[in-house]
């Protein structure tokens, strides 16, 4: 406990967004999420073209330069947004390959990052890594670029045609959700699958946080459950994003949400606290355009998601608590899954697990087993459930877990049948893997796009360096006139800051007496 407290303390007093203020979430656009298909592109500004295009999940982007005032940028936008739709937002046939952004050059606030990208003419397409726009630019003259300008997109069909060259895919306008398996990546024996599931962390992350306002289940007694897990989160999530939410809103949980009974309906109803005010805060941030399943996708429209993410977060969760942790990370997770997940035969079943578990866990590797155990548990009675009446992910079916294509060396022997329901596990190396793939391997893609991210900036640095460098010739003869000017002007400078020192001392105040 000792360890948690002293983490949110560390995380408390570094800088947070405040909640008041732009922490909203860059998810799905209201009217996307309402069926307008008008509004899938992601809106882009320069307060937020770099943090977006940075830790966005897609492998490229295309970004739209326009002015709202240009008659063909008006007659093209769902032209553009035909594409948009089959790559962005909750229904997208193909999530996490293109993100469709836009920057509306005729925002004032929006002139340098349009020059830096030498938009001419409207509309102005690009492509390229997310990461190569972050706080750089496109110039024309430039032969060698990561950014491309896009000169045959004028129409969807035509802008679509030119993505399948690029990428040597069949991307289809009618392609709908879900509608082409083969396009799915199975995760069932790729370990570097795991990486892609950071996002869908996130997303489990806010999706939970919404529920459990939108159902107004905090109450007085459940809020210390959601303040320890939030607490578990704060010092052992993998998202920077989601620990520094998380931070926010425990700082003013007391405030938004009082203990008191009388006076938390007092201060709900005259002031707007509680359930709706909690609503103000993104626990995870507004960075990332979000609203849609990666590693958890399923090749059904309604498998896997939620449930999966969930799963994802206490793994990555457990992995990183520390062996005085352990006891209570434990008690806070069953605690919370029992108050807090709003499946009821789910959270009875994982309750009822945590019930039997007689032993105070005192080391880490002991609350990690548990999970790993307790997951392949629900995996057996859900496989006959979903066998039975058929509602299992054909792509996804429910199995002991990991199998020997992802962790040979898990098992003990090695002829032996994955479906057995007595498996002889090496322990040690189940431990040695939940580790590595819930830990470092499920945050390797953040550090490779931080890693090039800062690539970037020390060249653009490098380059700015340079430039200044080349910019200010001096010569000799004037450079030591002027560092002699300098010495002398710094000891002019000493001498008068001591003489209006002694003029300010010169007359001291009497002591007063200490009675």
């Amino acid at each position: 406990m000792s360890s948690l407290l002293t983490s949110l303390l560390l995380l408390s007093t570094l800088t947070l967004i405040s909640a008041s203020g732009s922490r909203s979430i860059l998810r799905v656009n209201p009217a996307a999420a309402a069926g307008d298909a008008t509004d899938l592109a992601v809106d882009l500004n320069v307060t937020n073209f770099d943090s977006v295009l940075k830790d966005t999940p897609a492998s490229y982007a295309i970004v739209e330069f326009f002015a709202h005032w240009c008659p063909a940028c008006r007659n093209y936008k769902p032209q553009y947004e035909k594409v948009a739709r089959i790559f962005n937002g909750p229904n997208a046939a193909h999530p996490g390959i293109i993100l469709m952004a836009r920057v509306d050059c005729a925002n004032k606030i929006n002139v340098k990052l349009c020059d830096k990208f030498s938009v001419t003419h409207y509309p102005a397409l690009y492509w390229g890594p997310p990461h190569k726009f972050v706080g750089g630019g496109w110039d024309e003259k430039t032969e060698k670029s990561d950014i491309r300008p896009i000169n045959d997109g004028r129409t969807a069909d035509r802008l679509l045609k030119w993505i399948n060259t690029q990428l040597g895919s069949s991307y289809n306008l009618e392609d709908e959700k879900y509608g082409n398996e083969h396009h799915l990546h199975s995760n069932v024996s790729d370990r570097g699958q795991i990486a892609h599931a950071v996002y869908d962390v996130e997303e489990a992350t806010s999706m939970a946080f919404d529920i459990i306002l939108k159902h107004k289940m905090i109450k007085p007694d459940t809020r210390a459950t959601l303040i320890k897990f939030m607490q578990l989160m704060v010092s052992h999530h993998p998202s920077m994003r989601c620990r520094r939410g998380s931070a926010d809103i425990l700082v003013n949980f007391d405030d938004l949400y009082p203990s008191n009974k009388w006076l938390e309906n007092k201060h709900e109803h005259e002031n707007g606290t509680g359930h709706g005010a909690l609503g103000k805060f993104e626990i995870c941030g507004k960075e990332v355009p979000r609203g849609y399943w990666m590693f958890c996708r399923g090749s059904k429209n309604d498998t896997r998601g939620f449930s999966c993410g969930l799963w994802v977060l206490l793994h990555s969760l457990s992995v990183r608590v520390e062996d005085g942790e352990s006891q209570l990370a434990f008690t806070t997770t069953c605690d919370f899954v029992h108050q807090f997940f709003i499946c009821e035969e789910c959270s009875q079943h994982f309750y009822n697990m945590c019930s039997r578990v007689s032993t105070p866990f005192s080391s880490a590797r002991d609350f990690v087993l548990w999970l790993w155990t307790a997951h392949n548990e629900v995996n057996q009675r859900l496989k006959k459930t979903e066998a039975s009446l058929g509602t299992g992910d054909p792509k996804f079916p429910k199995s002991i877990w990991p199998s020997k294509q992802l962790c040979p060396t898990c098992y003990t022997n090695h002829n032996q049948n994955e479906e057995s329901s007595s498996i002889d596990w090496d322990r040690d190396e189940v431990f040695k893997f939940l580790g590595i793939y819930y830990g470092k391997t499920l945050v390797s893609l953040y550090k490779e796009k931080d890693k090039a991210h800062n690539q970037i900036k020390n060249s653009a640095a490098s380059e700015e360096l340079l430039q200044s460098t080349n910019a200010l010739v001096v010569p000799v003869g004037a450079a030591l006139a002027i560092a002699v000017a300098s010495c002398l002007f710094g000891a002019l400078a000493c001498f008068w800051r001591s003489q209006q020192k002694n003029r300010k001392y010169f007359h001291k105040p009497p002591l007063l007496k200490i009675v």
